[in-house]
Parts: C-alpha cells; structure tokens; sequence
C-alpha cells in the first residue's frame, strides 16, 4: 500500500493523507472522498504510513499537474495567501506528455513603420520589457509579428487582455493572420467549447491563446510568449482568493520559465514605467490633428450639445464618456475643481451622509461634512454625479437624428451584444457612443471626429493613491478613440484645468511627476497589503480588527497606515473592517502577514487595487 499527501482542488482544506494500492506520480489528479462527497485533488508527494486509518483514493483522472505548474501554485499560495488546493485549482492539468511542435512560417504579416519596426528589434533584445506606445502607434501589429517569430521557433503564446469578452477586434485581427491556430479563451465560452480548446491546447493544435486572466494557466505546449495587453488595466487583479494579479504572476512566470514577456499600453502605471525596461512608439500610425477644449460645467450643456449635434449633421461620430467607477461620493468644489483632501493621505476624503461625515479609507481620519472648499473658500460644494443613462435620454431629446449606442456593463452584458454594438458603430448605424470605462478598452472607432470627457474631477477625487493616474490615463485612452483617420476635437469637462493641461502631450511627463509624488508612501517605492475582516457580529469583528492590529505592531520594518471600518462596512449581512500595511521592502510584509494568516474570517489582499 501507498500513502499520499493530497491537496483538494479549489478548498481550502488542509492537505490530507490518503492510501492507494497503485504507485502514482507527483503531479497526478485523482478523485478522492471527503466526508460525504468526492472530490478532485493533486497528489503532492509520497508519505510514510500514517498513524491513522486512511481512506483510499477511488480514480486516477489521465491528466497531471506538472512540476512547473505545482512550483507556480506553491508560489501563488505563499505570495497572495491562499490554500495551495486554490492555487492549484488555477491551472488546468495537461492531458498529454509534451510533444514536439512544427515549425509554422507565415508570409503576409502586416507592414510596420520604422517606428514599429526599431521598437520590436528591441524588444526583440529583452526577456521583459514594456512596449509604451501612445493609442493608435500600431501596437498589436508588432504582437503578430513576435507571435510570428514564435510559431516560427516551434513555440507558443499567449496574450492576456483585461476583460476579452467584451474585446472582439483584437481577436479576429490576430485570427485573420493565423488562422484556426488561435482560439479565445474567457468566461463566456461554452462548456463544450472550453473543452474542445483544452483538447487542441493539449495536442498543440492551438498555439496561440487569447484570454482573460485565466488564460495564463492553460498548459500550452512550448510556450515561448506571454503579452499582456493593456498593462494599466485593474480587471488584471482577482477580487476573491486566490487574489493575484495575471499581469505580476506573467512576469515571475517568465523568469522561472525562461519566456519572453511583453507588457503592452499607451498609459502604462506608474510601477512599471519604473521597474521594468521601456520601449517607446511615440507617434500614432496615422497622424490627425487633435484640438483640446476645456469645460467647467459639470452639465453635458448646450455647447457640448451643439458639437455632438455638428458630427451628426456632417455624418461623422462623436463619442461621450461617463465614468461611474466609484461606489463613494466626493466632495468637490464648482469653483476651483479640487476635491476635500485627507491632511494625513493626500488623497480624497468620501462623503458618508448616513454617518454625516467625511472619512478617509486609508488611516481613517473623520471630520464633520464640511461647508467651505479647503483651497479657495467657495461654499459651492458639491457630490452629484451624472450616469450614463441620463446622458442618453438628454442627447435623445436635444438632437432628432442621434442614433445613440450605449456601451455600459447594464448594456452590453454578453460579447454577441458588444460585437453587434460594434458593427452598428463600424457601419456608422450609430453616429453617437455613450458609455463607461468599456470605451477605453482598446476598440478602434476610425470616424469618431469628437470625444467628450466628462466626471474627470470625479476621478480624481477618489479616496484611492491611483485617483490621478486614473484620471489621465482615461484622459489618453478616451482622447485616443477619436482623430484615429480625421482631425478631431476632445472636450474635457473639469473644473482645474490647469493639472491636465501639462499632460496633455505627452503621457510620460505625467509619470515622471507622479513618481516625485509617490516617493516613500506609494508603490513602486513601497509594498501595500490590506488585511480585510468579516463577521456577522460587529462587536467581534472589531475585536479582531484590534486583536491583529496589536499583533502586526510587534513586527519592525512595516507601517500600519489605517485600521477601522471598510468603506463599504457591510455585505451580505456580514460588518467589514481592514487594516492597511505598508513597507519597504516585501518579505518584511510577507513575515508580519504570514503570521496571522489562516484565520477564517481574515482575508489578506497582497498590492492591492481596489479599498472598498
């Protein structure tokens, strides 16, 4: 008889001892029992008898983890604090030994500029680097040509996009040069059809992946190529456990791996314009001229209704932006555009009317809901925002002919929805596009001639250190959807002008100015951690809050910026309290953490995104 340490698949449950009267592999998935089920799980290794009666394994499935993947899941489990069962669970097991792949030429690659062309010759150069390329400079014409050269080399890739259910365009470019090899991969696929992938992932039939985070785990054989596009995009970060983030876990992948990686955007973060090697495409592929115009109103008013009712007239398109990200209202002023700052943060402190105060979601600091702006003393303070939805109907009812497409999460709820949104817009069926963030996510809109940016105060107003970057980085990337053929004017509504004006250019100076900001209290320059707890009962929430509070004191090296209540105290009838750390180097906040981890109502969120 044999005895086999096991990790059950996506529990959290202990690793367990289990008999079999056959010899198996590390890496090997069985089913095994478990109270009154049966359960998929890994065996992990081979263990001396036991002192205790074991049950026995009841099948061994003909697909294995492999060691790789088994050192990555150890990773994942020590690094974003999860089971190792749930960082297995991540991966999908091979179902075949790897083979040999063929050599795949392809001939009609498309035209590059020079610019394109210097640019992929240095990143031809480098195992990691970041192509920041302004919107519009051809950057998925230089990802077919390094997915050329792999399929050339007998090897695969993968591309990971934010949200690729709702990305069709880039797909069926990458599918027009390479044909059946390439194949989506993302939540909205049928089961039988995710089946039928992993079968020609498994047999190298597929050698290209285009996917959601997800993606990344898939056993494609000789995987030479990870390109995570849109490298500034949050939907990169799992929100529940195991809470990695694919972008980050494609970069170790790749030095454990030996895998060239690429991280794509034209508003990289600032962390990895930083960190990592930056290779530059700052001209478009084709140039148009593009007029700013700033507007303090905070109201789409007539002037904006006029210019949107121009495109219509002369059959061009024109596109609106409303961001409705945040969960929190701010307090802004009218005046002067600035939001009511934290003393201790700099960040924005959130409007809480049921408690009738403002807090801080970093260290906590409250004070009674102010009357006056704090930097110029206008008493014209306000927290109203505006959604999508209204903006439709007012465009609907100040312009006769507007064929208005609105691109929000409501809206467009399946990829067949967005593609036929997009045909709409393409065959100029619809001459106006309202939407959200869903806009900025890489489509390419040829005849927009305006752009409307509307709530960028807003943006920057939210109780978050990335609320600037967030804010112009939109500014780019929505600026970007229009002028892409034709002269184009972009109206941005904001009462401060003056902060977006010397970063209109060039998105660069506006990291380089970030940096300076960021220094000694904010990532790339410090770690962060947010320990997060939850509990029916409020009193021993807050308990434990002070409990862990007292412990992570004893350590050295780490800063405890803020404990209390969440911003969102309560979900699902469960109260909600964290604690932000910060350090300056990880393995000090690795050590406080690991110390407090396992304990049921603790989950710990490991360079968080999100503060809620």
């Amino acid at each position: 008889m044999y005895y086999y340490e096991v990790a059950i698949l996506n529990s959290s449950a202990p690793l367990l001892t289990y008999s079999s009267s056959i010899n198996l592999k590390e890496g090997s998935l069985v089913i095994v029992p478990l109270k009154s089920s049966s359960k998929k799980g890994v065996i992990l290794k081979e263990v001396s008898k036991p002192n205790f009666k074991t049950q026995s394994i009841l099948e061994v499935e003909n697909s294995f983890f492999t060691k790789e993947q088994l050192e990555i899941a150890n990773f994942i489990k020590s690094y974003y604090f999860s089971s190792l069962g749930e960082a297995i669970g991540l991966f999908y097991p091979k179902q075949a030994e790897d083979i040999k792949l063929d050599s795949i030429e392809v001939n009609n690659l498309p035209k590059l500029t020079d610019l394109q062309q210097k640019a992929l010759r240095e990143i031809e150069q480098e195992s990691l680097s970041l192509l920041f390329g302004v919107t519009g400079s051809g950057k998925t014409e230089i990802y077919i040509h390094l997915i050329a050269k792999m399929l050339k080399d007998k090897k695969s890739a993968t591309i990971l996009m934010p949200e690729i259910a709702l990305t069709p365009q880039i797909t069926e470019r990458i599918q027009n040069y390479f044909g059946e090899i390439v194949a989506p991969w993302h939540s909205k696929l049928t089961k039988n059809r995710r089946v039928e992938i992993l079968n020609e992932v498994n047999s190298g039939k597929i050698r290209v992946i285009i996917g959601a985070r997800s993606a990344l785990f898939l056993p494609l054989q000789s995987l030479g190529l990870i390109i995570v596009d849109e490298e500034h995009d949050d939907s990169f970060k799992a929100m529940s456990r195991p809470r990695y983030n694919a972008k980050d876990l494609a970069i170790y992948m790749g030095k454990k791996l030996n895998l060239k990686v690429l991280l794509g955007s034209a508003t990289p973060l600032s962390s990895s314009y930083k960190k990592y090697k930056v290779i530059r495409v700052k001209k478009p592929y084709k140039e148009a001229k593009k007029e700013f115009k700033f507007i303090a109103t905070e109201e789409i008013d007539y002037n904006i209704l006029s210019e949107i009712s121009s495109r219509v007239e002369k059959g061009e398109q024109a596109l609106i932006f409303v961001p409705t990200r945040a969960n929190f209202k701010y307090i802004v002023c009218s005046n002067c555009g600035k939001a009511h700052t934290c003393p201790y943060c700099s960040i924005g402190m959130s409007l809480h009317r049921k408690k009738r105060c403002l807090e801080c979601h970093y260290c906590h600091f409250t004070q009674a809901i102010i009357e006056h702006c704090q930097f110029c003393g206008s008493d014209s303070l306000t927290s109203q925002r505006v959604g999508t939805s209204e903006v439709v109907e007012l465009i609907s009812n100040a312009i006769e002919n507007a064929k208005i497409e609105q691109f929000d999460k409501d809206n467009i709820t399946t990829a067949n929805k967005l593609y036929k949104a997009l045909q709409r817009v393409q065959s100029r069926e619809s001459n106006v596009i309202v939407g959200t963030q869903m806009l900025s996510k890489g489509h390419d809109y040829p005849e927009i001639t305006l752009s409307v940016i509307t709530g960028l105060d807003y943006t920057i107003a939210m109780g978050d250190y990335r609320a600037k970057e967030r804010a112009i980085s939109l500014m780019h990337q929505i600026a970007g959807r229009s002028g892409r053929s034709k002269d184009a004017l972009i109206l941005i509504q904001t009462s401060q002008p003056d902060f977006f004006k010397p970063y209109l250019k060039d998105y660069e100076d506006f990291l380089k100015d970030e940096l300076l900001f960021r220094e000694g209290l904010y990532p790339p320059y410090v770690a962060l951690a947010r320990v997060l707890i939850s509990n029916r009962d409020y009193q021993k929430a807050f308990n434990l809050t002070k409990d862990l509070e007292m412990k992570l004191r004893r350590f050295n090296n780490i800063e405890i910026v803020g404990a209390g209540e969440a911003p969102i105290e309560k979900i699902a009838n469960k109260w909600r309290f964290n604690i932000l750390l910060r350090a300056k180097k990880r393995v000090d906040l690795l050590k406080a953490l690991h110390s407090i981890f396992n304990i049921p109502t603790v989950e710990i969120d490991m360079d968080p995104v999100e503060f809620s």
